[in-house]
């Protein structure tokens, strides 16, 4: 616990400013492009949600749950109303908060964001602001410092709007208490999967089912207007290959960056963490008497598990400034090989140093190939920036083909399959809304022009044009019948996997095996899933378990049916939480915190829904 703490003790402040400064950068920018658009799922207090970001939202949501199961999921059972519906809400909960901090216009001057930036953790070297660090974190998102410094003075005040809330929330100690009590108790765990397939042998559909389903779903079975299109790209990146950095650049940026690469100095040392001074004064005397008992005592007595107690007390490798100052301040005034007792606010330390590394420079050849991309980044950006304007007029001047751009910057001309306006698939540098609206423009469609060249990321543009258009069109019955008829096999093989899954699971409760064959057992918490999916952990976690063995079943996405046995609780007793666990559960108080202000602000804001948009396209 304590090894981790110390590295990493900045962890819990920042948490949910990182996540605030993620939803402002996604949220402004999304309301400002987004306005005026002609698909809208909704709109809140005039901030629409259009159908192509929503799709897209749903399409990376879905990949998310297909990551979590092994990547053999079915997207169309994902994509449930159910889902659909969850997802709204939590657009909507975005906009309502984005809307009360426009109305409150809450806004940065441009010299405090200077003032933050110069303070921030990432960019200070020996103690000051770090201009080289500042340049790096720059060039590595491809753009100014007017940018950088302009998007903050939007996004920092959203982000502490937000977490100012969430601070609001304060945990009781006692319900904290019980909330790490929670966190600590294991459940034993096995499991047994039914899956749907072994139904389908057993599921009959006739022509008439499908006809009538197709008949009933014909959204489901239409090609989306679609275009087969060609284009290029002139990014910075590609740019930057183009030219490397030559030795002589490279060996000349590291000689005027030494300071940089000094690495400081480290030590590694053990510690047997004590409550009191007078543990700490006997553990000290024991191992003046007999030095090799470190390990011994480290793992029977000390406080900092889990973490290192458990190895002995070994805490590896690490600089002054990633432990505590008073732990460090003894460490690092000690020779190695000696012990001394140190004081600090987890406890008292009885420390042993059992390793030095001298400071040091890094050497040329160890941060050659970094310095090299450096480089070579900067180089790109300052070639995009002078090609830009150049590319984007022969794009637009010579309308009728991207050869003349692709021969002036020698580029390569792409092309693409067939590609829709809002089809959830990846596009690569396509994938702008942008870009595809004016692809699907009536001048790029009617008369094949070029597109103009757009912006789709950081010192990326693109220019495009369309090789073949294809309208809107119905996918005829006997095209789509046997697609058609295998979903609805799936679909009632999945229904009876369901119903054999909730009787087994009925008989289980009963005190019957079911004929259930588990498989192995897994000692899980709140906080180590061995590997269980998210959901399937929340069910065994949340099973009633006052009578063991317990049974909790669910159905899972790909089809099937999963049943959980809990046999055995495991629990860690009433104890205060630790520094992580505490910052846990004043995350989750804060979340919930959160949650209510949001649904104040729902309550009164000025939300319209599509219901028609929010179908399944």
């Amino acid at each position: 616990m304590f090894d981790f703490i110390t590295k990493h003790r900045r962890f819990a402040q920042v948490f949910l400013a990182l996540i605030a400064i993620t939803f402002a950068t996604w949220g402004i920018e999304s309301y400002t492009r987004l306005r005026g658009g002609r698909e809208t799922v909704a709109s809140v207090n005039g901030m629409e949600i259009s159908q192509r970001e929503f799709t897209e939202q749903m399409r990376l949501q879905q990949e998310q749950v297909r990551r979590m199961f092994g990547g053999s999921i079915d997207a169309a059972a994902l994509d449930t109303p159910e889902a659909r519906q969850a997802l709204l809400d939590s657009m909507i909960a975005q906009r309502v908060v984005a809307s009360e901090a426009a109305r409150r216009h809450l806004f940065m001057t441009r010299g405090a964001v200077i003032e933050a930036i110069t303070q921030a953790p990432d960019f200070q070297e020996n103690g000051k602001f770090s201009a080289a660090r500042y340049s790096a974190y720059l060039a590595s998102r491809g753009i100014t410092d007017q940018r950088n410094v302009a998007e903050l003075q939007s996004q920092l005040p959203l982000a502490r709007f937000v977490g100012s809330i969430a601070d609001t929330g304060i945990a009781p100690r006692v319900v904290a208490a019980r909330l790490a009590a929670l966190e600590a108790q294991k459940r034993e765990v096995s499991d047994a999967r039914i899956p749907a397939q072994q139904f389908l042998p057993q599921v009959k559909v006739d022509e008439a089912q499908v006809k009538a389903h197709y008949d009933a779903h014909q959204a489901d079975y239409r090609i989306p207007e679609r275009v087969r299109a060609e284009y290029v790209v002139l990014s910075a990146a590609n740019l930057a290959r183009s030219e490397p950095a030559s030795e002589a650049e490279i060996k000349a940026a590291y000689d005027a960056r030494a300071a940089q690469y000094q690495v400081e100095e480290q030590r590694r040392a053990s510690h047997v963490l004590v409550k009191t001074r007078e543990e700490a004064d006997r553990i000290f005397s024991e191992l003046k008497q007999n030095p090799g008992r470190f390990a011994e005592l480290a793992k029977k007595q000390s406080l900092d598990r889990p973490g290192s107690a458990d190895k002995g007390g070994d805490l590896g490798w690490f600089t002054r400034g990633s432990m505590v100052k008073a732990f460090a301040d003894a460490v690092f005034s000690m020779k190695q090989g000696e012990v001394q007792v140190a004081q600090s606010e987890f406890g008292f330390h009885v420390a042993r140093v059992t390793g030095i590394q001298a400071a040091k420079a890094k050497p040329y050849e160890e941060v050659r190939k970094e310095l090299a991309e450096e480089l070579a980044r900067q180089k790109g950006a300052r070639k995009f920036a002078e090609a830009a304007e150049n590319f984007s007029n022969l794009a637009y001047e010579q309308p009728e083909s991207l050869k003349p751009a692709a021969e002036r910057f020698k580029l390569q001309i792409q092309a693409t399959g067939w590609i829709a306006k809002s089809a959830s698939q990846e596009l690569g540098a396509l994938d702008n809304p942008k870009l595809l609206a004016a692809l699907f423009s009536p001048d790029s469609l009617k008369d094949k022009r070029n597109t103009d060249a757009i912006e789709v990321a950081p010192n990326t543009l693109v220019a495009a044009r369309v090789v073949e258009h294809q309208p809107a069109a119905q996918r005829k019955f006997e095209e789509v019948k046997g697609e058609v008829a295998e979903g609805l096999r799936r679909r009632a093989a999945a229904e009876l996997a369901q119903k054999d899954g909730e009787a087994k699971l009925a008989e289980l409760r009963k005190g019957g095996d079911a004929g259930v064959k588990w498989g192995p057992v897994r000692a899980v918490s709140r906080l180590d899933a061995q590997g269980l999916p998210a959901e399937v952990l929340r069910r065994a976690v949340s099973a009633d378990v006052s009578k063991l063995p317990a049974y909790a079943g669910m159905a899972f996405p790909e089809g099937g049916y999963l049943l959980l046995r809990i046999s055995k609780v495991i629990d860690a007793g009433e104890q205060q939480p630790d520094p992580q666990s505490a910052a846990r559960i004043a995350s989750l108080f804060g979340g919930s915190q959160y949650e209510a202000y949001v649904a104040a602000l729902r309550s009164r804001a000025d939300i319209e829904v599509s219901p028609a948009s929010l179908e399944k396209k």
